[in-house]
């Protein structure tokens, strides 16, 4: 039997209203005892005096461009970014070449992440190769090991077919995750459109876009009785919509990324493509209102909509592909945003990254319940430190955090109840 004992953390585990000292054994793989002292052997014993334990990080909204865009990253160095985060779960987006939207490709994905750092769950296409043309067998994606429904990157922009997708799925098991845009609206903008935008002459994309999409979504989860997660909300006005749907009872549930909590549409001025990324970085009053939103349970999770891209592609301000990097910086940036200015607890942050988006998965993560999956994050939330790009653990370097100095440093992350990464 393989254990791992973590001695002297404070553990901080919402899902059990848990925050004390304690000691963890895990043993092959699962959480075998919490106790205020373990005294039993163990084949490794990690000192965690001074560190906080938290259920392992769940990431429910992952670019790992893997199959098809290898060169930006894959599945391992992907999940060797996880690791560095803290994440031991996440979600990765169909949105590659192949798309996911055969059993075959999904069978794969899950073949190659066995071994990886993180543990791998797969979004499969709503929509054949992402055309909104025609739905995937979404039967066979689910028995293929599929967890949840996207088209991400681009909306379904086939109503009726989402409205389908939408109304299958909790039969199957599975979580429509929806890219919320009205591409007519977004009109090939490639920031926000505003002051920023028009002090740069680029063509911006309106809140409407986001806006209209939002509805859209909500309309369908009220008017059929069916749920629907919404993605990476940026937007004041989304953020509305969903507080005003979750008031009226659809089940609606919606995440927002850590660059949207310290980051505006003022990044811009820099010209640099790393800044950019769909939905755009918005105004004040937007980032202010993401940040209410977290507060009052409009939004239930924080993700990073990680995007890797070369530097040869972020290379031209106006040309590059949209996106930014995350998972190493989530957990930073997030209590940097949020703990440290007073707007959420240590545990309400937790739950935002862990223990929500386990549950709106459906996935066996964000806890440290006795029996439970052995994934666990050990953090110093007192440590500072400047995010240096050349540092980071995937294979891209376009993070908008660069430079920056934030708060909170994982320092082990236990995947399977094998330590994973550790900040030497």
């Amino acid at each position: 039997m393989k254990r791992l004992l973590i001695k002297g953390a404070r553990v901080v585990d919402p899902s059990q209203q848990l925050d004390q000292v304690m000691d963890l054994l895990i043993e092959n793989g699962v959480i075998r005892e919490l106790s205020p002292s373990i005294s039993e052997e163990a084949d490794e014993i990690v000192e965690a005096t001074g560190l906080v334990a938290v259920p392992g990080l769940v990431d429910m909204h992952v670019h790992l461009r893997d199959p098809g865009f290898t060169q930006k990253e894959d599945i391992l160095t992907g999940c060797k970014a996880a690791a560095a985060g803290g994440i031991t779960s996440l979600l990765c987006m169909p949105n590659t070449k192949p798309a996911i939207d055969s059993p075959d490709t999904v069978e794969d994905i899950l073949r190659r992440a066995a071994q990886a750092d993180a543990r791998v769950y797969v979004a499969s296409c709503i929509t054949k190769n992402l055309k909104s043309k025609e739905l995937c067998d979404l039967p066979a994606m689910r028995r293929a090991g599929a967890v949840a429904l996207s088209d991400d990157g681009r909306p379904v922009e086939n109503t009726a077919l989402l409205a389908q997708a939408m109304g299958m799925a909790p039969s199957l098991e599975m979580k429509v995750v929806a890219h919320c845009e009205d591409l007519y609206l977004a009109g090939g903008g490639i920031i926000n459109e505003g002051t920023i935008s028009r002090e740069l002459g680029v063509r911006g994309i309106p809140a409407a876009a986001e806006d209209a999409g939002t509805a859209r979504e909500i309309a369908i989860a009220a008017a059929y009785g069916v749920p629907v997660h919404i993605c990476h909300v940026s937007t004041k006005t989304s953020a509305a919509l969903i507080r005003d749907a979750k008031r009226r009872g659809a089940a609606v549930t919606a995440e927002t990324a850590p660059h949207y909590l310290l980051l505006t549409e003022d990044a811009l001025l820099k010209r640099d493509a790393d800044y950019r990324m769909n939905p755009p970085l918005r105004t004040e009053a937007d980032r202010l209102a993401m940040i209410e939103a977290l507060k009052d349970g409009t939004l239930d999770a924080i993700a990073t909509d990680h995007a890797p891209h070369t530097p040869e592609e972020k290379a031209d301000f106006e040309k590059a592909p949209n996106g930014s990097i995350g998972m190493e910086t989530s957990f930073a940036a997030s209590y940097t945003a949020l703990v440290k200015t007073g707007a959420l607890t240590l545990a309400e942050l937790i739950e935002k990254m862990s223990c929500n988006p386990a549950a709106i998965l459906g996935i066996p993560a964000g806890t440290l319940k006795p029996g439970a999956n052995g994934d666990v994050a050990l953090i110093d939330i007192n440590q500072t430190w400047t995010v240096d790009p050349t540092k980071l653990h995937g294979k891209s370097r376009n993070t908008p955090f660069k430079g920056m100095e934030l708060t909170g440093r994982v320092k082990v992350t236990v995947c399977r109840g094998q330590v994973v990464y550790r900040d030497c």
